[in-house]
């Protein structure tokens, strides 16, 4: 577990910008089961999930078409929490960061580590933004 001084600022990156935390599995179950889109972003403290998957994730809001929810879970920090959301994400691998778009709590599209690692911001909200045009 990381302390919680240290990931205030990762989460708050995210929350400032609308995303509500999931911090319980019960959570997770409650906002995977509403009708409509989720977006599940399972943030880490790692570097491509400050340079890349946070700011991709807050730039693909700016598109006309958006989630219904947009929703965190955080990797090393909420365990319980994390691991039912992973559930959720069969069959990929657990992975972090990732990104997950739910459909009326199907999922629908993934972004996994490997998607996010070494590519740019912009890229990834691109990505996010052909998912959400298509199942938002």
């Amino acid at each position: 577990m990381y302390p919680a001084e240290l990931v205030k600022p990762m989460r708050e990156d995210l929350t400032n910008v609308g995303f509500e935390e999931l911090q319980t599995p019960e959570a997770v179950e409650a906002a995977l089961a509403k009708e409509g889109t989720t977006l599940v972003v399972v943030n880490s403290v790692c570097g491509c999930a400050a340079a890349n998957a946070r700011p991709g994730a807050r730039m693909s809001l700016q598109n006309a078409k958006k989630p219904n929810n947009i929703t965190t879970v955080f990797a090393g920090v909420d365990k319980e929490a994390v691991a039912k959301a992973r559930e959720f994400m069969i069959p990929f691998p657990p992975s972090s960061p990732c990104m997950a778009l739910f459909k009326d709590g199907e999922l629908v599209h993934m972004l996994e580590r490997h998607h996010i690692e070494g590519r740019p911001a912009e890229l990834i909200a691109e990505n996010l933004v052909d998912a959400y045009n298509e199942h938002c």
